[in-house]
Order: structure tokens, then C-alpha cells, then sequence
């Protein structure tokens, strides 16, 4: 179910006008006294009325407002003009209103206005819902009391709150790896909107959907397991099960995850390929280009067939590339991967195989100074495939 954090944060971005304050024993413990009801500053004032209010008389309004996205109150806006008060308030919640007693003195109220007489009320009564909500704006416990500059939160709050929204709608335990990394792409676009990135810088593009899948698929975790780790476990075998259990879904997750992005950054280029094309017996590259078809027609030119292997981490494993294509075991191969640094001797071993490796471009720092001009980026193999297939 989505935090009441993120409902309130999410209303504060959508409203007209947004307000916040830590409730005060004034606030929560006199209900029905001469000062009933929330304080609002007189700087906060116009998210209560559109003018202020004229010394010397009393001035209301009422107003619907839905508590915690769950239930609704006709509630009155009041300043107090007369003798000598001169301040507004929030009052008349009806019967039953669970907040404005002591237990609630010190939560944090976020108030706001969707309309001229429709709003939205929050309640935060913990540290980590408080702390949630002020930092999404960027706010300190001493900014509050006022009304909040909703242009301030950064792109990673939108972010969080895709995620959150994402998750709550599924209706399965864990989505499929793919509709995993299709969300994942789905929800930076959504908040960044570098879809350009595609074609004029496919590595940042990779790095980012990566980095946006591996930040939902831990807060599925989250979701998912952090009460059954923080409870604890009947046995040993127990605890190791469900650990294994997490460690597994992580591993399959990490190796399909690179297959999936690549092949959106492929569709995005609108390069010809198959996926797990079968080659000889049961071989299965992860990438043939141009076609599976073209492969096994003997009369299309070989040095216009390329193989790409998606290998999360090769320091072990690039060998399989190898022999994954007969008909390419004299040509060239190229191999994806996002592992940061490889050795120089293995380099040079992979040299040797004809393996070309393929990395985005942050990371080729990362390799031996001195053969850091064999590795390709993303950008450079993907335009590669474009001029083989005249695209």
C-alpha cells in the first residue's frame, strides 16, 4: 500500500497550493475550546482564502477535505478578526476525527488546495514519514509552518513516487524480468524524459534504465520482504532459504536485465535482429544481426553477421562467447558487458579469440591505460550496425 508520504508528497506536487506544520499541543489538545482547531500562519493564509481577512470582523469558508486519501470531513476555514484575535483557523472536523487529540502533537500536517473548496489533508506521525516528506522538498524541520515551493523537489522524488505507484498496482509477487526492465525504462522516461538518449548517447541511456530497474527492484524487495527478515526466522534453514530465495531472483533478474535495455536500445535505433537466435545445435547468442534467417542462408555475406553476447560480469565467463556462432568463429565477436575493469592479460587473451568487448562509456577508465582503444562503446557498435545494415 502507498505511504502516506508519498500520497501527501504527491498531492503537493499536483495541488494549486501546499502547506506544512508540526502540529502543536494548541493544535491537538483544546477540541471545542475558544482556540479549536489547526493554526494557520497569516503568511500561510491563502491557501485558506483568497484575501486576507479585515481587523475587526470574522470571516469564513467551508470546504470538503479527504484525510489521508481514505475519508472526508465539511470542515470551516474561520479568521478571527475580532476584540483582540487576529488570526485563521482550521475548525469543525465532525465527530469522530481521529487526529486532534495529544497523541497527534508534533506529526506533521500537510495541507492542500486543490480547488477553491476541495483540498487534502496528511497526517505524518512517524520519523521516517516526516523525514520523507521534508526532504522531497528539501525542507529542515525549521522550514515548516509555511507555505511549500513545490518547484523544489528533485527529479529522483518523482521517481520514488512512480516506483511507489508502480509496485502498488501490481498484482502479482514479482513481475517477469522483462516487465521489470520495461517498467524500469517506462519510469525514467516518465520522469527524466531523455528519450533522445536512444540514439545520441545510447550508453548514459543503458547506465540510466539500469541504474532506475536495479532502484525498483530493491524497493520491491523492500516491500516484499522486509517484514519477514526484521520478524525473524523459525530455523536456520529458515533464514537460508528465503536468502536464497532473494539471492537467486537478484542473480536471474541482473543477467536478463542488460539483455532487455539493449534490446530497446536497439528497437530505438531501428537496427534488424534476433534475440536468443539459434545458431548451430543449441547455441543461442543473445543478439544476431541482422536476423536469424540471415545466419543460415549461406549466401548472405558473413562479414555482414554479427554476434553480441549480454554478460552482466565476463571476467570468467567470456569464453562461451567463443563458440557460440560457428559460422563467426573466424570474424570478429563482440561481447556487452558492464563489469568495471578487466586485467590485461585476459585482454589479451580475449584479443587473440577475436572478442571485441563492448562497454558504455563511463567505464572504460576503468581498464588497463593501454589497451583501452580495443573496447567499443555502446554508441560506436550500435552506428557499427546501422552502416552494416545501410540504417
Amino acid at each position: 500500500m502507498e505511504s502516506h508520504s508519498m500520497m501527501a508528497i504527491q498531492a503537493a506536487l499536483q495541488g494549486q497550493v501546499a502547506f506544512c506544520k508540526f502540529l502543536s499541543a494548541n493544535d491537538t489538545g483544546k477540541t471545542g475550546g475558544h482556540q479549536a482547531g489547526i493554526y494557520i500562519s497569516k503568511a500561510s493564509s491563502p491557501i485558506l482564502f483568497n484575501e486576507p481577512g479585515n481587523k475587526g470582523q470574522n470571516k469564513e469558508k467551508w470546504v470538503k477535505i479527504k484525510w489521508q486519501n481514505d475519508f472526508e470531513t465539511d470542515t470551516r476555514f474561520i479568521y478571527y478578526g475580532q476584540g483582540t484575535r487576529n488570526e485563521y483557523r482550521i475548525t469543525n472536523f465532525g465527530s469522530g476525527f481521529p487526529f486532534l487529540h495529544t497523541d497527534y502533537t508534533g506529526a506533521l500536517f500537510v495541507f492542500v488546495k486543490n480547488t477553491e473548496d476541495d483540498y487534502q489533508g496528511f497526517i505524518l506521525n512517524t520519523d521516517e514519514e516526516i523525514n520523507k516528506f521534508l526532504d522531497a522538498f528539501g525542507l529542515s524541520p525549521t522550514e515548516t509552518n509555511k507555505l511549500i515551493e513545490t518547484t523544489r523537489p528533485d527529479p529522483e522524488i518523482h521517481e520514488k513516487l512512480a516506483i511507489e505507484q508502480f509496485i502498488d498496482g501490481l498484482s502479482v509477487e514479482f513481475p517477469t524480468s522483462e516487465e521489470m526492465s520495461v517498467a524500469a525504462r517506462s519510469i525514467h522516461n516518465q520522469v527524466y524524459n531523455h528519450q533522445e538518449l536512444i540514439r545520441s548517447n545510447p550508453d548514459k541511456q543503458l547506465l540510466d534504465w539500469t541504474a532506475t530497474e536495479f532502484r525498483l527492484f530493491r524497493a520491491l524487495e523492500y516491500v516484499r520482504y522486509d517484514k519477514m527478515f526484521t520478524n525473524g526466522f523459525s530455523s536456520v534453514d529458515a533464514f537460508i532459504n528465503a536468502a536464497n530465495q532473494v539471492l537467486n531472483r537478484r542473480k536471474s533478474r541482473a543477467g536478463k536485465s542488460l539483455e532487455h535495455h539493449l534490446s530497446a536500445i536497439f528497437d530505438g535505433n531501428n537496427v534488424q535482429y534476433k534475440a536468443q537466435a539459434i545458431t548451430e545445435g543449441n547455441k543461442k547468442p543473445d543478439f544476431i544481426f541482422p536476423s536469424q534467417e540471415a545466419y543460415h542462408d549461406l549466401t548472405f555475406p558473413t562479414e555482414e553477421i554479427v554476434s553480441l553476447a549480454a554478460k552482466t560480469t565476463c571476467k570468467d565467463r567470456w569464453r562461451q562467447v567463443i563458440n557460440e556462432a560457428d559460422r563467426l568463429r573466424d570474424h570478429n565477436k563482440y561481447l556487452c558487458t558492464l563489469q568495471r575493469g578487466i586485467s590485461a592479460k585476459q585482454m589479451d587473451e580475449m584479443q587473440a579469440e577475436k572478442v571485441i568487448l563492448v562497454v558504455p562509456k563511463p567505464y572504460i577508465p576503468s581498464f588497463p591505460e593501454d589497451r583501452r582503444d580495443r573496447i567499443w562503446t555502446i554508441g560506436r557498435f550500435v552506428q557499427y550496425i546501422k552502416k552494416l545494415e545501410n540504417r
